[in-house]
């Protein structure tokens, strides 16, 4: 009884050292995704198609399967997500710089979404009540729009948006009507007077459909009537359906 109990005591203490391993591939791997998550931006459709690639790496996913056919995560995508950022912001300080020093903060808003860049006017700073012919003092602000717009090759897209009160004229039988003629004038000045490629402009008319704010009140009201120019994010896509040519 000795004998065997010395032999026991001559036995490795602790766990097996193949838990080393493991625990130190666990924690890299939480690292790792710590990490991903600190980025504050990050698009949410290759954010999972990384996490989808690792796990097929560590054999997690049957082989031959991913989420997306022929689309693959490298650290190319991430860097050029990281180039196009950058550029975007780089837009938006230069336009809030323009704004600022104008003082058009009350009727100029810049943000970026999922689209891209969204510069956003209240109507009456580029048109008229109930008309679509520009104003001569909006045409400075859009020159200075393109101006920084003009430094990217990305699509650009204007949005007409009106509110919810009828209109019923011989020129805008409807808000519909009201609001994409507004988007097309901004990019018909855009290409003749600007020279812009027409390929990169798109129109959309959304009338009331599309509020920001409530058409319950004037404020509301006055907010939802608004022309969006936006440059747009690569790979961003509209339904085909939105998509409107301008009538030159």
């Amino acid at each position: 009884m000795a004998r065997k109990k010395k032999q026991e005591d001559s036995s490795p203490a602790g766990s097996p050292a193949w838990m080393t391993t493991y625990g130190d591939l666990m924690t890299l791997l939480l690292c790792f995704f710590v990490l991903l998550f600190s980025f504050s931006k990050m698009d949410i459709q290759k954010f999972k198609l990384m996490v989808s690639s690792l796990q097929g790496s560590f054999g997690v996913l049957e082989a031959g399967k991913t989420i997306v056919d022929d689309e693959f995560i490298n650290g190319s995508d991430v860097g050029e997500d990281s180039r196009e950022l950058g550029e975007i912001q780089s837009y938006y300080d230069q336009l809030q710089e323009y704004i600022e020093s104008n003082e058009l903060e009350e009727d100029v808003h810049l943000e970026i979404d999922e689209r891209g860049l969204v510069v956003r006017f209240l109507d009456k700073v580029l048109f008229d009540s109930g008309k679509a012919n520009l104003k001569p003092a909006a045409k400075v602000v859009l020159d200075e729009v393109i101006r920084v717009f003009s430094k990217s090759e990305k699509m650009i897209r204007v949005e007409g948006h009106t509110d919810n009160i009828p209109i019923h004229t011989a020129l805008f039988p409807s808000n519909w009507e009201l609001s994409t003629a507004r988007a097309i004038q901004v990019i018909s000045y855009f290409i003749e007077i600007h020279d812009v490629d027409p390929k990169r402009l798109v129109a959309a008319g959304y009338g009331e459909y599309h509020p920001i704010s409530s058409n319950q009140t004037v404020a509301g009201r006055q907010l939802n009537r608004r022309i969006e120019i936006i440059l747009l994010n690569t790979g961003f896509s509209m339904p085909e359906s939105e998509l409107l040519e301008p009538e030159l």
